[in-house]
């Protein structure tokens, strides 16, 4: 278009400004900007707004701040963009001020906050938002369910999800495939997985998610023996009658399958579906596969082969980061070596960094959990209680995932107990930074 000496005009830049947000390229990102600016559109509202999510979107926070402090004008967009950018970088504080400062708002300003919150481990602030926005008149649309269905089976409030689907049933006019797979997903972590399989047995179409939500679902928080009968099911499709589709399996799913053989103490068949899982459906192995195996061979008395199997986890491979393998070793210890002590230490040091953060609070309820220690967890889970971060579920796998996926304590690998104090060593020289964030009152008690 610049070539054939066409002049660029907003209607050119907000499309330009999405593409690069898309793409995550900053680069070029900054170049469409400069070229906004040199064709006299900087200040339009639209490319500004384009220019706020853009940058939100490469996690540019002080660039995408910086266009909305100078911005002559703004509308909703402009607000619920800028709030999206706080919410993206994690800063719910800065987030929330800014959502109580809107002049007006929205259904999309509402999913962006509870959503926020949802995703960061905090869901009594996502169902509290969502009390407010029903009072405010606000009806809701699917993505706020989607997002309090899942605020619901993190915290493990049965009751209000419950209310939630019957909220669902009163205003919806016809189900969705992604409604019913949340509300498959908040029974089954709220350990009603018998409303999860009348919720998946209702449903007219399935996907994978849907799948794996129902067999996870029975593999980790019902009967082993019932998900992988599940699993069979899913496998045995023929895509036939009735227009079902053939849908095979993929990592999650296997995640659900030998976790329900480590609780079923089902050694050979556990060993059978991982290398069913590698050699016919070629699924690279990540960190939960390895720590399932482990289990599996520990509940048989095979704690060597248990150790053994996850210290030949790769180091090379991209889905096994350094931090998974320092803390498999760091859990192994605990649950085969009985060396409590260490894991307990790290817990509580990194709690002592950020006491806001729920992620570090479950791993010291799955360091007690291994060991078995069932007094400590129920102090652990009254702490999280009395301090108001949230009501915690029981520990599991999914939790352990979460927590080994989220820590981020820096580039090294274990190879014994010894190299987990690096671990401290590394958290106490981010502690001066985290402690003056985690000194900010939380944004709401629950």
């Amino acid at each position: 278009m610049v070539k054939n000496g066409l002049v660029s005009n907003s209607y050119t830049f907000v499309p330009l400004l999405g593409s690069c947000a898309k793409m995550g390229c900053v680069e070029s990102g900054r170049i469409c900007h400069g070229l906004a600016v040199k064709n006299g559109v900087d200040l339009v509202l639209p490319v500004q707004n384009s220019l706020i999510h853009m940058y939100g979107c490469f996690g540019v926070v002080e660039s995408a701040r910086k266009a909305f402090v100078e911005m002559p004008m703004r509308d909703l967009i402009s607000w619920n963009s800028i709030v999206d950018v706080y919410v993206r970088s994690g800063d719910l504080w800065v987030a929330h001020e800014l959502f109580d400062a809107m002049p007006e708002r929205n259904v999309i300003s509402w999913n962006i906050m509870i959503s926020g919150y949802s995703k960061s481990g905090d869901p009594g602030c996502s169902l509290k938002l969502f009390r407010e926005m029903m009072k405010s008149g606000f009806k809701g649309s699917d993505t706020t369910m989607v997002s309090v269905l899942t605020a619901c089976g993190r915290s493990a409030r049965l009751r209000e999800g419950r209310s939630v689907h019957g909220f669902i049933i009163r205003t919806l006019v016809k189900p969705n495939m992604i409604l019913d797979t949340s509300l498959i997903d908040m029974y089954s972590k709220c350990r009603k997985v018998e409303l999860a399989k009348w919720v998946f047995d209702k449903m007219e179409d399935k996907n994978l998610i849907s799948w794996n939500a129902m067999i996870l679902g029975h593999c980790i928080h019902g009967k082993p023996k019932a998900g992988l009968q599940l699993f069979a099911a899913l496998v045995n499709q023929t895509g036939g009658g009735g227009g079902a589709k053939s849908i095979s399996p993929d990592e999650i799913t296997f995640i659900g399958v030998l976790c329900a053989c480590a609780r079923a103490a089902m050694l050979t068949e556990g060993r059978n579906y991982f290398s069913r899982m590698i050699h016919l459906y070629k699924i690279k192995p990540i960190f939960p596969h390895y720590w399932c195996m482990a289990n599996l061979y520990a509940g048989a008395g095979l704690v060597e082969e248990a150790e053994e199997i996850l210290r030949k986890m790769p180091e090379d491979d991209e889905d096994l980061s350094a931090e998974s393998l320092v803390w498999a070793n760091l859990l192994s210890s605990c649950r085969f070596q009985g060396n409590v002590a260490l894991g307990e230490r790290i817990a509580k040091r990194l709690i002592e960094m950020d006491p806001h953060d729920v992620s570090y609070y479950r791993l010291l309820l799955n360091v007690y959990a291994v060991a078995g220690r069932l007094e400590d967890m129920a102090r652990v889970k009254e702490l999280v209680k009395e301090r108001r971060i949230g009501r915690m579920p029981g520990c599991g796998l999914v939790d352990l995932t979460e927590i080994v996926h989220k820590l981020k304590v820096g580039h090294f690998v274990a190879e014994g107990s010894e190299d987990v104090n690096t671990v401290i060593n590394k958290c106490s020289q981010k502690s001066s930074l985290v402690t003056t964030v985690s000194m900010q009152p939380p944004l709401c008690e629950e």
